[in-house]
This record gives structure tokens, sequence and C-alpha cells, in this order.
């Protein structure tokens, strides 16, 4: 899956090589490992007449490791490592901010309710569909608890009001039904 477009890649290619980094240095700062490069075709990027330019029609996605997997595992663990990045990010752009600040209760009482709401907004998401499972939690904020509705009470029922061409209507049904199923 490509994580600019979301589309699925099948043409990637995947090449390693021995490399030494830090070579201009005492050979005690080199380090020697593999360098293992995934290249991704642009989708919809045109080359130019004759000869195009390298960079107009790929993608390079670098890795220097010396994991003990296979050229295309060590390659998939690091491509799986931005999903901790995502959660990472999410977590600054919100209640991360706050961090840190000049008491040390302050900041375990900040991440501890980070860490549970974090974990309820992912739950959320994946009870809401697809695209929720993997929407940041602003996203899912914006889509699923700010939600415009009206709650009404006649006969001492709670009944909510959702409006009739709200976008995100179908996902908080299947949010709420998997959450707090109908009465049998």
């Amino acid at each position: 899956m490509d994580p600019d477009t979301g589309e699925l890649v099948s043409d990637a290619e995947v090449a390693e090589t021995r490399y030494t980094a830090f070579s201009g240095r005492k050979k005690a700062e080199q380090t020697t490992a593999r360098l293992i490069v995934r290249r991704v075709r642009r989708r919809g990027a045109e080359a130019a007449a004759g000869q195009g330019e390298l960079f107009t029609t790929w993608r390079y996605h670098p890795v220097f490791t010396d994991s003990p997997f296979t050229m295309l595992q060590a390659e998939l663990h690091h491509r799986q490592h931005a999903t901790i990045e995502q959660v990472i990010a999410d977590g600054k752009g919100s209640v991360l901010a706050h961090l840190p600040s000049g008491n040390f209760q302050a900041n375990n009482a900040w991440l501890t309710l980070w860490a549970i709401a974090h974990n309820l907004l992912r739950a959320a998401g994946a009870l809401a569909g697809t695209f929720h499972a993997r929407a940041t939690t602003g996203t899912l904020r914006d889509h699923l608890i700010h939600v415009p509705a009206r709650i009404a009470r006649p006969a001492r029922r709670l009944t909510l009001h959702l409006p009739g061409h709200w976008p995100w209507q179908h996902a908080f049904t299947d949010l709420f039904n998997a959450a707090h199923p109908p009465p049998v």
C-alpha cells in the first residue's frame, strides 16, 4: 500500500548492498551494515521526451540496517515502523502537546489519559469500518465523536436524530450497533 496515495503497489522493487556509513571519520566511528533501497514507480508521472529524469518516475525509500532478517523481511519491518510514527505524530498533535510540564504528576496524567483516549478511538475506528480503522485520531474525532445530532426524549426513551445526508452516518451506525447492539 502506498502511504501517499493509498493505492496498492505491485511494482515496487527492492535491492540490497553493503554500505559503510561515516567513511570520512575515524575507523572506530565507521559503521558497516546493509543498505536496502525500495523504489516505487510514481503514479501519473510523465517522463520527458527522450531520456526522462531519474527522480520524476521513481520514489526511493532507503533503509540502513544490521538486522538479521532477509532483505524483504527487513524492508517490511522498516515500513511497519511508520504505524508507530503516525501514533506519535497523532499524540503530539493533541494531548501530548502539553508535555513536558514542570510537574511530574501532570505529565503522568496527560500521558495516561492520552493512552486511554488513543486506544478507545482506535477501537471505535476499527468498529466503524475500514476507512476509519486507518484514520488519524483527529479524523475520528471529527467524524465519529463530534456528531451533528439532536437528542430527543419522547416517552422516556432516548432518540438520536442524525442529519439526513451526513456522510458518516453509516460508519457511526456501525460503531453504535457494535458497541451497543439493539435490545433483543
